[in-house]
C-alpha cells in the first residue's frame, strides 16, 4: 500500500491541475454531442493529452471519436477511463433551478458525462506527473471513450484488442454519494426491428397494403404478455424509431422499432432475445409483412474485483468526503425543491444507505459493504471488467435525489458542487493508481481474482462479430 507521502504527492499533483480542467469540463458541457459525433468534445481531450505530454492514439478501435494517451516506461499498465457524450432532449441553461432549455430540443450532459472524462484526465494527469517525479516504472493510459449512452463504444474497443495489455482499469460516474461503485450492473443488448409491408391508399385500396405499423404494434403487444413469464429482474424496453410516415391515409409500407433487453447475465438476454425475436417473427407473420433485425450495442454485466475495491477503500477513507460550500449547499436545495420526495427517497435506496435529514449534498462516504443497490443499469464498462480487473468510484457531484439523464443533472453541470466532486474523485482514482504502482502485489493479487471469477463464469462477449458501431444512433443506456 503506498505510503500516505506518496498518496499526498499524487494528491498534489491533482491540486496543481484542477482549475484546468474544471475548465475542460465546462468546455465540454457546452458542447453536448451525442454518440459517436462528440468530435469537439474529443478534440478537447486530445487536445489537452498533448499539452500534457503523453502518447496520443486517435481512432481507437476505428472510433473517430475514441482517442488514448499513454505516458510511462516499462511495468503494469494501468488505464483510467474517461467519457464525455450527452443525451437527447436535455439541453437546459446551467446554474438554474428551473426548466429552461437553451435550444428547444438540443442535447444536454444528464449524465455528467462532462465532468466524468476531465475527473479521469486529471487523475492520469497527476498519475503521469508523480510517476515522472518518483523516478517509478509503469504506464498509466487515459482512455477517452466515446457512446457510452447506449453506443457501448468499450465493448467495441474490447473486441478489437484495445485493452489487450492492460493490467487495471479504473474509472468512475458521477453521483448522488462517494464510495467505492457495486460491481453490480445489468448485461444488455440493443436491436432495431425493422418491417417491411406494402404501401397502398387506405381508403380506397386497404386490402392491397400490409401495413408495417402494424407488424410493429402487434410485435408491442407480444413482448408486454411476454413481460409476466420472464425473470423479475429482467428489463425490457421499446421506442418506435419509424412510424413509417405522418399521413394516415397511406397504409404504412415501413416502420421500425428499438428493443433494449436488460438481465442479470449475458446468457440471460440472449434468451430473452430469441424470445423477442420469434414475437417478431410472429407479427410479421400475422401482418403479412417481412422483418429484418440489426443489432445495434451491448453490455457485458459488471465483474467485480475485491482487492481493487479495498484499494480504492482505502484511498476514500484516507481523503475523506467531499466538502462543500454554502452556496453549493444553497443551489442544491433549489434543485430539490424541483424534485418529488420519491426521487430523494429512491437516491438512498439505489446507494443501499440510510437517509439523512435536510441532506442537499452528501459530505460523507458509502461504505465499502452494504446493501445492493436498488434500481440499476447498465454500463459499457462491463465489457471492460470481463477483459481486465476493473474498479470504480462514486463521486457526490449533484444534489442528493437528481434523477439520472434528467435536466437537473445538466444544471447542475458547471457548478461549484460539480467541480469540488471532480477534484475529489480524481485524487481518490489518483491514490489508487499510486498504490498499484508502488505495490506490484496488489496488481497481481487482482489478476488472480479476476481470473478466478471469470473462470467460473466464463462471459458471452456481447458484441456479435461482424456488427460495426452504430455511428448512426444515439440513445442510452
Amino acid at each position: 500500500m503506498a505510503s500516505q507521502s506518496n498518496t499526498a504527492q499524487v494528491w498534489h499533483e491533482v491540486e496543481a491541475r484542477r482549475e484546468d480542467y474544471f475548465a475542460l469540463s465546462d468546455r465540454v458541457w457546452g458542447m453536448p454531442e451525442l454518440n459517436y459525433a462528440e468530435h469537439r468534445s474529443a478534440a478537447e481531450h486530445r487536445q489537452m493529452l498533448e499539452q500534457e505530454g503523453f502518447r496520443v492514439t486517435e481512432n481507437v478501435a476505428g472510433i473517430p471519436t475514441a482517442v488514448m494517451g499513454e505516458a510511462g516506461e516499462d511495468g503494469p499498465v494501468i488505464a483510467i477511463l474517461g467519457e464525455y457524450d450527452a443525451l437527447p432532449g436535455l439541453s437546459q441553461e446551467a446554474g438554474l433551478a428551473e426548466h429552461r432549455p437553451l435550444e428547444a430540443g438540443g442535447s444536454g450532459h444528464g449524465c455528467g458525462h462532462n465532468i466524468l472524462g476531465s475527473a479521469s484526465l486529471l487523475s492520469a494527469t497527476a498519475v503521469k506527473n508523480w510517476l515522472a517525479a518518483n523516478g517509478l516504472k509503469g504506464r498509466v493510459r487515459y482512455y477517452g471513450c466515446p457512446a457510452e449512452e447506449g453506443g457501448s463504444a468499450k465493448g467495441f474497443m474490447v473486441r478489437d484488442g484495445a485493452f489487450d495489455d492492460v493490467d487495471v482499469a479504473i474509472c468512475w460516474h458521477p453521483a448522488h454519494f462517494s464510495g467505492v461503485n457495486q460491481a453490480y450492473s445489468l448485461a444488455c443488448m440493443e436491436v432495431d426491428f425493422a418491417f417491411t409491408g406494402r404501401s397502398s391508399h387506405a381508403a380506397a385500396a386497404p386490402h392491397l397494403g400490409r401495413s408495417a405499423l402494424d407488424a410493429v404494434e402487434l410485435m408491442n403487444v407480444g413482448v408486454n404478455y411476454m413481460r409476466e413469464h420472464m425473470p423479475s429482474h429482467a428489463r425490457i424496453h421499446y421506442a418506435i424509431q419509424d412510424a413509417g410516415g405522418i399521413a394516415p391515409n397511406v397504409v404504412q409500407g415501413k416502420a421500425r422499432v428499438r428493443y433494449l433487453i436488460r438481465a442479470h447475465t449475458m446468457t440471460e438476454v440472449l434468451g430473452l432475445l430469441e424470445r423477442v425475436k420469434k414475437i417478431a417473427q410472429g407479427a410479421a407473420l400475422m401482418s403479412e409483412t417481412q422483418v429484418e433485425e440489426r443489432v445495434l450495442s451491448a453490455d457485458a454485466e459488471l465483474v467485480g474485483n475485491r482487492p481493487l475495491e479495498e484499494v480504492m477503500e482505502a484511498n476514500f477513507q484516507r481523503l475523506g468526503p467531499p466538502r462543500f460550500d454554502p452556496a453549493d449547499h444553497d443551489f442544491a436545495r433549489q434543485i430539490q425543491a424541483t424534485l418529488s420526495p420519491e426521487d430523494i427517497s429512491a437516491a438512498y435506496k439505489r446507494a443501499g444507505i440510510p437517509p439523512m435529514k435536510d441532506e442537499a449534498l452528501a459530505e460523507r462516504l458509502m461504505p465499502l459493504d452494504r446493501p445492493l443497490s436498488e434500481g440499476i443499469g447498465s454500463t459499457d464498462v462491463g465489457s471492460v471488467s470481463w477483459k481486465v480487473p476493473t474498479v470504480q468510484a462514486r463521486g457526490a457531484t449533484h444534489a442528493v435525489g437528481t434523477p439520472g439523464h434528467s435536466w437537473q443533472i445538466v444544471a447542475q453541470g458547471k457548478a461549484g458542487a460539480a467541480h469540488k466532486g471532480l477534484e475529489h474523485v480524481a485524487k481518490v482514482m489518483a491514490g489508487t493508481a499510486a498504490d498499484l504502482f508502488k505495490d506490484p502485489a496488489l496488481v497481481e493479487k487482482a489478476k488472480a481474482e479476476h481470473a478466478a471469477r471469470t473462470a467460473d463464469s466464463p462471459s458471452v462477449f456481447p458484441i456479435p462479430k461482424g456488427v460495426q458501431p452504430p455511428f448512426d444512433m444515439a440513445g442510452g443506456h
